[in-house]
């Protein structure tokens, strides 16, 4: 009996704990089961929340590109905008150019039409006068034909000379006229004063003793200077300065800052001198360098080989008449632009070209042959357009123009070199070019006197009128003014101006 009661016991605990043991699995299964429902509803609520972001920044975006694609819209029909109107004023352009040529056409036919009648004129009088010599018992038939011919080739000559005389002068004045706004408007955008002072090589000393150290014992300093700087320097007796001499301005350049980093150093010895000129070529080289690239950035020129901008640079130590070449450059790069953006041009190309002209002068101290060709050589070596090349070497007609971009490079050299205040010359070769001016003009028949004007811009010939006639004045001043530019070298242009009158005198008594 107690082994039952034992047995049961044992049964019943078993049924309890087996009771109990599924009541904690019950109770840890749904307590794990909360625990993975709230991870899931923290996932799901967090994955809303990333897709809710997601979304919103695919708003932001999609907005900004909506506004970006909106700009670009409003670029390109402001763009648009900008292409109709400039289209608009070329075709309002072109109407008023077949407007002046059909006026020009009316004009001509005009004169033509007066020419015409002229010419029945001269006919009927031919008439008139044949009949009347052949009345003239005196006067054989070939006779009268000759005297009559004589006539009649005097009046037409006459006539033809007026006639000249009036569409070249039209000619000149429309001409001139558009050529001088033209011109005005450019130097009034553009021009600046780039007369310089003419670059002296004298470098200041504090006091005589210091050219004594100059020298050096038995002239060694000043020979190691020279040697190194490739210059020759004048000690003379210039109180407190000493001159550098050299036929190339860099080198005078280097030599100058050289010497004046000595003077101020006070160490002056041929290894510190070697040193010094050494770092002085390297900071000159330096500056040539940034000389070149501020000109083609002033100008807008981009794209040039850096020896192309070293050897441009140069010219920042270059001067012709007072002025300094590189400044020259630049003046005409922007003249270039602004008349071949008024004439519809090609404007990289002119204002390139023009930057670059004369670029020869840069090295036509090492190099024979003229400075036009020597720069055209330099830039096609480098890789520049034909177009270019063409416009440097033909800016001085030696060799023929190709493009209108050339003229304009000419044109714009030439406003640069010769628009008042740019150069200066001095009092000699001045006197020496006014005085081969006026024996130019005297030298041709007929010629009474002459007189050179506006420093020599202008000549002014009076003839004589029994030697010359009206024709024969415009001939002599087309002769004149050749003669003129092939026998001398000038800045701009001379202006030949022929004057004949005629003066009756008769006295009262």
């Amino acid at each position: 009996m107690h082994a039952l009661m034992s047995i049961l016991l044992i049964v019943l605990a078993l049924i309890i704990g087996a009771a109990i043991g599924y009541f904690l699995k019950t109770q840890s299964d749904q307590k794990r089961l909360a625990d993975v429902q709230t991870k899931a509803d923290t996932i799901i609520k967090k994955a809303k929340e990333e897709a809710r972001e997601i979304v919103l920044h695919a708003k932001d975006e999609a907005l900004a590109i909506r506004q970006e694609a909106e700009e670009r819209a409003k670029q390109l029909r402001r763009e648009l905008r900008q292409e109709e109107e400039r289209l608009q004023r070329r075709r309002q352009e072109i109407d008023r150019r077949l407007e002046n040529i059909e006026r020009r056409e009316q004009a001509l036919n005009k004169r033509q039409s007066t020419l015409d009648k002229r010419a029945n004129e001269l006919e009927k009088l031919y008439e008139e006068e044949k009949q009347l010599l052949q009345r003239m018992a005196g006067m054989s038939r070939e006779e009268a034909r000759q005297q009559l011919l004589a006539e009649v080739e005097q009046e037409a000559r006459a006539d033809m000379a007026r006639i000249i005389r009036s569409i070249e002068t039209e000619a000149k004045e429309e001409g001139e006229k558009r050529a001088r706004k033209l011109i005005a408007l450019a130097i009034q955008r553009v021009a600046s004063e780039h007369v310089s002072e003419i670059t002296t090589s004298v470098v200041p000393l504090p006091s005589d003793d210091m050219k004594g150290r100059i020298i050096g014992r038995n002239g060694r300093n000043i020979r190691a200077f020279e040697q190194a700087a490739g210059v020759d320097v004048i000690v003379d007796d210039t109180p407190e300065a000493v001159t550098i001499s050299s036929f190339d301005p860099v080198r005078r350049e280097v030599a100058r800052r050289a010497l004046t980093r000595l003077v101020l150093d006070g160490r002056i010895h041929p290894a510190h001198i070697e040193k010094v000129v050494e770092k002085e070529r390297a900071e000159v080289d330096r500056i040539i360098m940034e000389a070149g690239e501020e000109a083609a950035y002033e100008v807008g020129v981009v794209g040039l080989p850096s020896a192309v901008l070293a050897m441009l640079g140069r010219l920042k130590f270059r001067t012709s008449y007072g002025q300094n070449q590189l400044d020259h450059a630049v003046e005409a790069a922007k003249l270039a632009a602004v008349i071949a953006a008024e004439l519809g041009a090609d404007v990289e190309l002119a204002k390139t070209a023009a930057l670059l002209h004369d670029i020869g002068k840069a090295m036509d101290h090492n190099i024979e042959g003229t400075h036009a060709l020597i720069g055209a050589e330099f830039l096609k070596r480098h890789g520049l357009p034909h177009a270019v090349v063409n416009a440097v070497a033909s800016h001085h007609h030696e060799v023929e123009q190709e493009t209108v971009e050339a003229i304009i490079v000419e044109a714009a050299d030439a406003i640069s070199g010769a628009r008042p205040g740019a150069r200066r010359e001095s009092l000699e070769d001045y006197l020496k070019r006014v005085r081969a001016l006026e024996e130019i003009a005297n030298s041709f028949k007929g010629v009474s006197e002459s007189f050179a004007l506006q420093a020599g811009r202008e000549i002014r010939i009076i003839v004589r009128p029994d030697d010359v006639d009206d024709y024969q004045a415009s001939v002599l001043a087309r002769e004149i003014a050749k003669k003129v530019e092939e026998n001398m070298q000038y800045p701009g242009q001379i202006k030949v101006t022929v004057i004949r009158e005629t003066r009756a005198v008769d006295y009262a008594k």
